[in-house]
């Protein structure tokens, strides 16, 4: 079966996701992070893409995501937005870009729409985040949504631990949702909570959930490029699911050409570039005549 490069859909907007909820249409979401995976993921006509914070771990080997810097996801999401034509691009605003004031996060966040070319910014947090949520409106920065379980929040919340299993969790979790949507939220992801309360919030809201580790009654779902692959260290997560082996794939092909290499069968005499007969010829004349001079 072949798939459609896209070069015939429309461009995915903050509007056409909330069309997609009215007509039960579902999302889909993965991350990126540089240009060609990118591609790849726009030519197979997903509908979003997540520049995530997520990148400190699977391509700059951190710990988690806290150490992630603006330069360094700015960076990642030019590169992505050089590969996207049709998705609707979203970037992670990292750890303490937001956190310190309203002016200092709503510059933050002009920047990933002036410098790197997102169409919305993702902030983690629910009912907290509201005013700063109204004032990114305000400033015509469409603003994505982030609770449950907050990685950012790793160390408040005690690791990573699915949210909202009690009644009061619920509750909270609940007011997050429509404080966000009705501060301007244009979807809100939904992840690590149980698969009923991630109904409960979907049948809720207006605008889109997108959900990881969420249950399928979200609006969409997300996942992470590198985890759909099978390109990470860590054992997955139970959410995940790996629709390809690439990390073997990888790891034999370097196997293969280390082996080739070291065996004299890489490069073979088709893969080397050659003289010109006439040039070889004269070349080889010269060579003659060193060797015919006596010493």
């Amino acid at each position: 079966m072949s798939i459609t490069t896209g070069d015939f859909r429309s461009k995915i907007t903050a509007s056409t996701l909330l069309e997609k909820k009215q007509h039960q249409e579902l999302i889909t979401c993965l991350t990126a992070y540089d240009y060609s995976s990118a591609r790849l993921i726009d030519e197979a006509g997903i509908d979003m893409i997540l520049v995530g914070d997520s990148l400190g771990m699977v391509m700059l080997g951190y710990e988690n995501t806290l150490p992630v810097t603006m330069q360094e996801m700015l960076h990642h999401t030019r590169a992505v937005r050089r590969g996207v034509k049709h998705a609707f691009l979203i970037a992670d605003m990292p750890f303490a870009s937001y956190h310190v004031s309203l002016r200092e996060a709503l510059r933050n966040a002009a920047r990933f729409i002036k410098e790197a070319g997102a169409e919305a910014v993702k902030i983690e947090g629910g009912e907290k985040r509201a005013r700063l949520f109204e004032r990114m409106v305000e400033a015509e920065i469409p603003v994505v949504g982030h609770i449950g379980l907050t990685p950012q929040s790793l160390h408040s919340m005690g690791g990573y631990k699915v949210q909202g299993k009690t009644l009061k969790a619920i509750e909270q979790l609940m007011h997050d949702a429509i404080a966000l949507e009705q501060a301007g939220a244009c979807c809100v992801v939904l992840e690590g909570i149980p698969r009923e309360v991630a109904a409960m919030i979907t049948c809720e809201l207006e605008i889109p959930t997108i959900g990881i580790g969420a249950g399928p009654e979200c609006d969409g779902q997300v996942l992470v490029f590198h985890d759909l692959l099978g390109l990470t260290f860590a054992p997955p997560a139970k959410f995940v699911r790996r629709y390809a082996d690439v990390g073997s794939v990888i790891r034999n092909a370097v196997l293969a050409f280390k082996d080739d290499v070291k065996s004299c069968g890489y490069p073979s005499d088709a893969e080397s570039y050659h003289l010109p007969k006439e040039t070889l010829s004269s070349l080889q004349a010269v060579a003659e005549r060193k060797r015919a001079v006596p010493l």
